[in-house]
């Protein structure tokens, strides 16, 4: 089963995605974000500490801005945590807040184009959590609109790779 869950900030996603894989014998939990720097963003280290000590013990966690590879090595089911700190984090590495669109936009779909086809081939569940930006407040300047426009994309093609797509809103899951 490929499933998408999406909500807002702290709306419960990460929280009901790590639930629907609890009983599996093997999950890689794929962390895409910034690594977690407690000297030099304590509440973004307090945030993963917190996720990591509510995952059962026997999980595998990858930090890699690799979801393609990620999925693929996996050997069981696969949790990616998620779509909106992998796309800050691959804007971050390619340069992109101040360079044009034209410039990095192509790797990063080449990027999207990979995990898509990896969360397809892979023969065991995949649950991808990922930030609604059509729920959230995204500032209106440029970097802003650069990331709502490009999460609202990374969110369709991953939707069109599942076979369910949920969206969690105050603990509360509505089947899309």
């Amino acid at each position: 089963m490929k499933t998408l869950v999406t909500g807002g900030v702290r709306s419960g996603k990460s929280f009901h995605a790590e639930s629907l894989l609890v009983g599996a014998e093997s999950v890689t939990y794929v962390a895409p974000g910034p690594e977690a720097d407690p000297a030099t963003d304590p509440e973004w280290a307090s945030r993963v500490a917190s996720h990591q000590a509510r995952r059962p013990g026997h999980w595998v966690t990858a930090e890699t801005h690799d979801l393609a590879d990620a999925i693929t090595g996996a050997p069981g089911a696969v949790l990616i945590d998620c779509l909106g700190t992998w796309l800050t984090a691959t804007i971050d590495e390619l340069d992109g807040w101040d360079a044009t669109l034209e410039d990095w936009q192509p790797v990063l779909m080449e990027r999207l184009d990979l995990t898509c086809a990896a969360i397809s081939a892979h023969t065991d569940d995949v649950v991808a959590v990922t930030n609604e930006v059509g729920l959230g407040v995204v500032p209106e300047h440029r970097s802003g609109r650069v990331f709502r426009d490009l999460l609202g994309v990374v969110n369709q093609r991953v939707a069109a790779e599942c076979d369910d797509v949920l969206l969690v809103v105050a603990g509360r899951v509505l089947r899309l």
